[in-house]
Order: structure tokens, then C-alpha cells, then sequence
């Protein structure tokens, strides 16, 4: 059995910035990724663009550090598209030296105490059990937080519902000019189609972005709602719904703009996109009055100001609150700290905060964020002889600051 200073459990972005911050200090890592590409959501579930990750009409960089390395080596590709983000992530993790597991799947943790021990992983090989002496949940569903009996909450705390999920899908060869002139009669068409139960998804307008590259337009409309995206019947169900949305929005276009006369489906995802399921109850439990009042905290290890945004979990609507162009909140890393273990830390969605706070600080600029200071917090513990709980949080900030990253 091969042991390890770190296993970083996914492969999403909060994943490739944990493993290479804790390798760039030495550590052994293993990183395992269910799917055969890093970027998480950015690649399987072709989540896109990012959110805002800053202030003051972009004066201040509110995630900084590692994300703005990897926003950086992207434009170093001659293709400096959305895509060349895997190619970006492939580099940092090999130049790291980071040991990465793809199409591999953890399925069981093996505890002692407060300590993780080893966990068994489905390969294509059989299974395989790695040790470690420290443990990163990056899965974004909460895997580790899971099978290691976790305190935990899905979804909102009312009903356990989440926040809908979404298939986003790709249109090229559109007359982007005649699109924009035609947007707001689509929009309204749309209203007056949902009204007259021609269209089935529940979403209350039409979500596209323009810029992902020439004559192509990126949907981010369709909604699943009352769907469990930790059930695996029901995912598997809330997939095959959210494609027939995909078709259904695709007739929709082709019968009431000639901008998409030529167009045609170039991608779907391959992953349903889900925005909440499984949450950390660590620690500290971040609230959506912690972020309106901006509240400062002594261990802040990650900013932001994106605007708390709830889809709704049980149909239409979304409850959106923002903050001013001056105004932002902090993450501390007790967010990402489970109460049960003194080896095992959480970054990204799965973050210890409530389902009002949770729909703000869950964006891929903050999450790449977390993962990198879960990363230094490990290597940090792990050099120090120190754990998850006991690590100077003052030397956690202060080798943060040294890599630019922003947490005050």
C-alpha cells in the first residue's frame, strides 16, 4: 500500500489548488479524479465564465494567488480559449509533481479517531487502498465529508432541497448581430411560450453568454428542480431531463429568430452542472448575515463579493442580493475545518456555510481560492508536526500573502 503526505480527494479546480500548493512545498500528493480531466465543473459540466472576482469596477483582485496564475498561463497558449484551462491545469500538476489518478473513484475511508487513515479507490485496475497523513475533500458533492460520518447538511436547511441543477450546452454558427437585436423578443416569447406550457423547464428567462468565441453562444438556462444531486437515481433522471430542455430551448430559437437559421448543438455537457448538494457543518458555519455585514475574521483565507444568488430549489425565480462595488466578505478557514478529524480539511463547494451564504461563495475564482490555502494550511501542519486544528493560522496567512493571494 502506497502512502502519501496528502490525498486531495477531486479534481476540480479547489483540487489542482490544493495539490499543487501543498507539492510546490514539498509534499507527496495524490490527486484522484473520477473523470479523465482536471477543471471540475469548467470542463465536464462546461461551466462558464467565471464569476466576478472583483472590486471596484476591477480596480481590486479579490481572488488573486493561484487563479490569477492559472488565468495567466492560459493566455500563454496560442489557442487561449475556455478549453486550453485543462492543458493549463496538466502542467501545474506535473511541473508540481503531483501523482494524478484519473478515472478513479474513492469509495470507502478507513478511520482511526480523529484521523483518516487510508481510503479504497475503484481503478480501472480493481481497487486500490492508498494511506495518507492528510486528506483534502475537493469532490465538491462532499464525498470524504460523507463516508467519514461528517457533520453535514444537503441543501437548504428548511427542506434539504438544492439549488436546481443545470446542463449547459453550446450553439455555433449564430448570426450573433441578429441575436442581439432579437434578445429581448425572445425573451419575452419565451415567457409567453412557459405561460402557454410549450416549454417544460421551470427557469423564469432565457441565460446565454456571447464571448466564449465567434458565432457561438454558451446557454446556461436549463433547470432540474426537487432533484437530489447526491441520489443517484435521481441525478441519473435530472440528466435525462435536463437534455430534453436542451432540445426543447434548440426548437425554441430555430422557430423564433432567423440568428439561429444555421446553428446547430456543438457541445452538451457531460455532467450535470450542480450548483449545491452535501455541505461541510464544520467549525464555523458561514452565514448569509456574516457576508451582507462583511464581517471580518482573524482567520480569513479567501475574499469575495459575488452576489448571494439562489436558483430556486422548487421552480421559478432567483433570489439575488448584491453588494456594493466597494463592499466584500471574507472565508475564514474554519469554513473548510470538519469538526471530527484533526487531519482532513474540505475546499470548494462543499464548504461549511448555510444555503444563503453557500450560493455566493461557491463560484470557481473562490474555490480555487480555498483550495489553495487548504493546500498551504496541510503543508504547513504537515512541516510543523502540527494538524488541521492546531496549525498556526498567523503562519497560514502570512505564506498566503507571500503568494499573492488576497485574504484581507
Amino acid at each position: 500500500m502506497k502512502k502519501f503526505d496528502l490525498i486531495v480527494v477531486g479534481g476540480g479546480i479547489a483540487g489542482v489548488a490544493a495539490s499543487v500548493s501543498a507539492a510546490r512545498e514539498g509534499l507527496s500528493v495524490l490527486l484522484v479524479e473520477k473523470f479523465g480531466s482536471l477543471g471540475g465543473a469548467m470542463s465536464n459540466s462546461l461551466i462558464f465564465p467565471f464569476m466576478g472576482f472583483t472590486m471596484n469596477g476591477g480596480k481590486r483582485l479579490l481572488s488573486d494567488g493561484i487563479f490569477t496564475e492559472m488565468r495567466k498561463r492560459k493566455e500563454e497558449y496560442n489557442d487561449s480559449g475556455w478549453e486550453s484551462y485543462k492543458f493549463v491545469f496538466d502542467d501545474m500538476v506535473t511541473e508540481a509533481g503531483v501523482n494524478v489518478l484519473f478515472h478513479s473513484s474513492v469509495f470507502e475511508a478507513v478511520c482511526d479517531g480523529r484521523n483518516i487513515k487510508k481510503i479504497k479507490v475503484a481503478t480501472k485496475s480493481g481497487v486500490i487502498e492508498f494511506e495518507a497523513d492528510f486528506f483534502i475533500d475537493a469532490s465538491g458533492d462532499g464525498e470524504l465529508i460523507a463516508m467519514t460520518g461528517c457533520d453535514q447538511q444537503l441543501g437548504r436547511e428548511s427542506d434539504n432541497l438544492c439549488q436546481p441543477m443545470t446542463t449547459c450546452f453550446r450553439v455555433s454558427n449564430v448570426d450573433i448581430e441578429l441575436f442581439n437585436k432579437d434578445r429581448e423578443m425572445l425573451q419575452q416569447k419565451y415567457k409567453e411560450y412557459r405561460e402557454q406550457k410549450k416549454i417544460t423547464n421551470p427557469r423564469e428567462n432565457i441565460l446565454v453568454f456571447t464571448g466564449y468565441a465567434k458565432g457561438i453562444l454558451h446557454f446556461n438556462t436549463t433547470r432540474v428542480i426537487l432533484h437530489n444531486p447526491v441520489d443517484p437515481f435521481e441525478i441519473s433522471e435530472a440528466e435525462i431531463i435536463a437534455r430534453r430542455q436542451v432540445y426543447e430551448m434548440m426548437c425554441f430559437l430555430k422557430e423564433n429568430s432567423k440568428a439561429f437559421e444555421n446553428s446547430s448543438i456543438i457541445s452538451i455537457a457531460n455532467h450535470i452542472g450542480v450548483r449545491e448538494s452535501r455541505k461541510l457543518k464544520g467549525v464555523h458555519v458561514l452565514t448569509g448575515e456574516e457576508l451582507k455585514k462583511c464581517v471580518r475574521f482573524e482567520d480569513s483565507i479567501a475574499l469575495g463579493n459575488y452576489c448571494i444568488d439562489i436558483h430556486n430549489p422548487s421552480g421559478t425565480g432567483t433570489e439575488l442580493y448584491y453588494f456594493k462595488a466597494e463592499e466584500y466578505y471574507q472565508i475564514p478557514y474554519r469554513s473548510l475545518l470538519p469538526k471530527e478529524y484533526d487531519n482532513m480539511l474540505v475546499a470548494g463547494r462543499c464548504l461549511s456555510a448555510t444555503h444563503e451564504a453557500h450560493s455566493a461563495v461557491r463560484i470557481i475564482p473562490i474555490c480555487a481560492c480555498m483550495g489553495e490555502a487548504a493546500g498551504i494550511a496541510v503543508a504547513l501542519a504537515h512541516q510543523t508536526g502540527t494538524n488541521a486544528h492546531t496549525v498556526d493560522i498567523r503562519a497560514v496567512r502570512s505564506k498566503l500573502k507571500e503568494k499573492n493571494a488576497a485574504i484581507d
